[in-house]
């Protein structure tokens, strides 16, 4: 079956097509998403908690800590296994030190054993010839209710102590017995589980290899759309180069045009200016002379006034016009050069250069359509290769096989379990009977104690004791009796059970926990003389593997894939039967002979470039522009009119009311109207100018060598996709094939993942395991089987000194037949009884002499 099932579990290893071939570059493809393989949860948790009966346990299992500390002997296991045990003479004493604690102990039992009964049987003999305790006559002692009272204490004690054992046995008992009869659900949780481990193999073959769908619509997709993904890799490539070019000569031809919308901003702001400032001039001049006419006035020659028109008339001369455009040159020749530069749309050209390179993934697409064709055919032919491969495998053969083996093996068990719990019931009845012999016994010291102290009476002589009182001692007599009868019986159960049970749990229960065991089970050679791994040898024939029970059992207990716990490639190595990586060889075969042309993209022609020329040619460098410069960066009027016209009013109204003073505030008013409509135009037309010449001056500056690096930079990105382009190509082809084969890798390293720890999780193996060793053998079996001996085996050790006591305390409460009588002859007179009252009697029988009653019955 072992072998059958690695091959059933290889196989579902056959979607996985796990290739060992290292990956050639790994750039950042997008994640698949393979979502998550289909298993059910196990039902079986391998785990007992005994409940409250586990204080025992454990009490139990520090006893055995006690009479067995020693640690777990491997050497001595190995040499057993291997039929090499005493071959050396050590090896018997190891083993003696080993068990020295169970030998001590049983050597204690035999003894109990041997003696106890022949004790006995001598105390019977000896009680029958009225020693031991035999004679029913009593000592009168002064400390006797003192005795008594301890006698019955320590019997009390000693009761108590054998019924908690017995309690302890008979918990255990019943705990076993519940255990076992629990057991078969959980048989059916493993075989359930084990049934789901086979039923759910198929369906993780199946979504393993369905989940290649997932990688090829993947792929597909990427070729479906290798304009945008490769095309635009390409593009983005030359675009470091092709974009800087175009976006130069694209701003050339605005610069052209701004050129030329400064030149007529420039020969209209001239003309403005040469107009403005001469209407200025002839009005300023009109100004000045009317109020020179108002200054000559006889008003100005009164005392009040003269000064401040001596002030007004020195100041005349500052209404003059500052700025003189009339002598600059004219820019009419440049401008006509440039209008000739535009007749040719430089912008239509360079867009036209744009659209050519944007073109580049439709370039692409057609230039790649055969070989995508017969790239996605092999991708199609590698999942018909897949489906075809995995039908071929006798996976339901081998599943049916095996699970007909499951379905047999449970109804065996099943047909079985009937007759493990019959003998559980005999066993627990046994038991039970074993219980109930202390119980007995433990009953007559109950029972003894309980009429002898409640039928005591204090003032009643020896041999005048009640009824009750004489029955109670008679119980603990029959105690006695039955302790005699009863504890060897019961000390032989015990050294059975306790060896047995002892050496369960310290040579398999243990080691099994800290895994010691397998660590043992792996050692070379043991099993199987010939082979090192005896594991590996058993299921493929290859004893040099390295597969250990421990690591077998460690994988289970993680619940990883049974392909990997068993190292299964060792049995059947899927990547000799379907290697992916020649497939994914064949697709970067066919995608590195893709061959793109892109010698047809053309970014500026012959026409573009001669006309960047001619504007360069075109004059703008030969403008004066200091002459400009200096005119604009000029006032229009030496003074400014509005000051002028404030400062003139203030001085007119320092003048004595009248027309003088009249005449020059109308005067400064018209100085206002002539700034308000003559030189606040011609400012704005000195700004216009001043913003076109700077335009103009920045333009022309090394507007040649711009140019030509304009030009240079569209020749070398045309030279670059005309002779370099292909290594470009060659390059993000790489890159693109990479990502498809990536994709390919995702899957590998999802499959072996899946196989490692999610396809045929192999945890109802461990459970079987731990359910077979730790639970039932160790945890049900073994724990109570401990429980019960080292109950039964106090109450037997307790019955000891419960004989003696009893024996003792019954002497208090049986009716003697003759007791001590002390008379005071002198003080007291001597009392004449009849046979069965207070005095000596039978003095020949049982009395001892009493010289004072003897003389008194001779006097008599």
């Amino acid at each position: 079956m072992a072998v059958e099932l690695c091959l059933l579990l290889l196989l579902l290893f056959c979607g996985s097509t796990v290739s060992e071939v290292q990956p050639i570059y790994k750039p950042p493809p997008g994640t698949l998403d393979f979502g998550f393989v289909p298993a059910k949860t196990y039902d079986t948790g391998a785990y007992h908690e005994p409940g409250p009966i586990g204080i025992l346990f454990k009490i139990v299992h520090a006893f055995l800590y006690l009479v067995q500390p020693n640690p777990f002997p491997q050497d001595l296991i190995r040499k057993v296994a291997q039929q090499k045990f005493g071959n050396t003479q050590g090896d018997y004493q190891k083993a003696i030190y080993y068990e020295i604690g169970f030998i001590v102990s049983a050597a204690l039992g035999l003894l109990f054993i041997l003696l106890l009964p022949l004790v006995g049987l001598c105390f019977c003999m000896c009680r029958c010839c009225d020693n031991c305790g035999g004679e029913m006559h009593q000592r009168q002692k002064k400390n006797a209710d003192c005795q008594r009272s301890c006698f019955a204490t320590f019997l009390f004690v000693a009761s108590l102590i054998i019924s908690v054992g017995v309690l302890c046995a008979y918990a255990a008992n019943q705990h076993l017995t519940s255990q076992v009869r629990g057991a078969k659900k959980l048989v059916n949780s493993n075989f359930k589980d084990l049934k789901v481990f086979l039923n759910d193999t198929p369906a993780q073959i199946d979504y393993l290899v369905s989940q290649y769908n997932t990688t090829k619509d993947k792929a597909l997709s990427d070729l479906n759309n290798v304009g945008p993904l490769l095309g635009s890799r390409v593009q983005e490539q030359l675009g470091k180069e092709v974009r800087p070019a175009l976006d130069a000569a694209l701003t050339m031809a605005g610069a052209i045009r701004e050129t030329k919308e400064a030149l007529e901003n420039v020969s209209v702001s001239v003309e403005v200016l040469q107009e403005g400032t001469e209407r200025l001039h002839a009005n300023l001049t009109d100004v000045k002379m009317h109020l020179s006419n108002t200054l000559n006035d006889s008003a100005c020659s009164a005392a009040q006034a003269a000064s401040t028109c001596n002030i007004i008339r020195n100041s005349l001369n500052q209404l003059n016009i500052n700025a003189n455009f009339s002598g600059l040159p004219g820019v009419s020749s440049q401008l006509a050069k440039v209008n000739d530069v535009l007749k040719i749309d430089l912008s239509s050209l360079v867009q036209k250069g744009y659209a050519a390179f944007n073109d580049t993934p439709d370039l692409v697409v057609n230039q790649t359509k055969n070989i995508l064709s017969d790239i996605k055919n092999v991708l199609e032919s590698i999942g018909s290769n897949i489906s075809s491969f995995t039908k071929t495998l006798p996976v339901q053969k081998i599943l049916a096989d095996l699970t007909i083996y499951l379905t047999q093996s449970e109804a065996y068990v099943q047909d079985y379990f009937p007759v493990v719990e019959q003998y559980d019931f005999y066993r627990w009845l046994g038991c039970l009977i074993l219980c109930c012999m202390v119980v007995l016994i433990v009953v007559f010291y109950y029972l003894g104690l309980l009429c002898g102290t409640c039928g005591y009476d204090k003032h009643a002589s020896p041999t005048t004791r009640g009824c009750i009182s004489n029955t109670g001692g008679n119980f603990l007599m029959a105690g006695v009796g039955f302790s005699f009868l009863f504890s060897w019986v019961l000390m032989i159960v015990v050294v059975l059970t306790f060896v047995t049970g002892g050496n369960v749990e310290k040579l398999v229960c243990e080691p099994f926990e800290d895994k010691t065991l397998f660590k043992v089970l792996d050692t070379p050679y043991l099993l199987n003389q010939h082979w090192k791994n005896y594991l590996s040898g058993m299921l493929f024939k290859n004893p040099n593997i390295n597969l250990t029970f421990e690591k077998v059992y460690s994988d289970c207990k993680e619940n990883k894939g049974i392909y990997t716990s068993l190292h299964l490639e060792h049995l059947f190595n899927i990547n000799e039967f379907l290697n992916i990586s020649m497939y994914t060889e064949d697709v970067a075969l066919r995608i590195e002979h893709i061959q793109i042309n892109l010698s047809k993209i053309i970014l500026l022609d012959e026409i573009g470039k001669e006309n960047l020329l001619n504007f360069s040619s075109s004059g703008i460098d030969g403008i004066n522009f200091g002459a400009y410069l200096t005119e604009i960066n000029k006032s229009v009027t030496k003074v400014d009119l509005l000051s002028f016209a404030n400062d003139l009013e203030a001085r007119a109204d320092q003048l004595p009311k009248g027309a003088l003073e009249n005449a020059l505030k109308g005067h400064a008013n018209n100085i206002r109207m002539i700034h308000n409509q003559q030189v606040v135009p011609l400012e704005q037309a000195m700004s216009t100018l001043n913003q076109s010449i700077r335009l103009l001056k920045r333009t022309s500056s090394e507007l040649m060598v711009k140019v030509k690096n304009v030009i240079s930079a569209v020749n070398a990105a045309q030279l670059l996709i005309n002779n370099n382009a292909s290594l470009v190509i060659v390059q993000e082809t790489k890159k693109y094939m990479d990502t498809i084969v990536g994709y390919f890798e995702q899957y590998i390293d999802w499959v072996k993942e899946s196989i490692a720890m999610e396809v045929a999780a192999c945890k109802p193996i461990a459970n079987v395991i731990d359910t077979a060793v730790d639970i039932f053998l160790c945890s049900y079996v073994t724990d109570s089987v401990n429980t019960f001996w080292f109950g039964l085996g106090g109450s037997s050790i307790f019955l000891i000194p419960a004989i003696i006591f009893a024996v003792k305390l019954s002497k208090y409460y049986r009716r003697m037949d003759t007791e001590d009588v002390y008379d005071d002859v002198e003080t007291i007179p001597m009392k004449n009884t009849e046979n069965g009252n207070n005095g000596y009697h039978k003095e020949h029988l049982y009395g001892i002499h009493n010289p004072v009653i003897t003389s008194s019955v001779e006097q008599w």
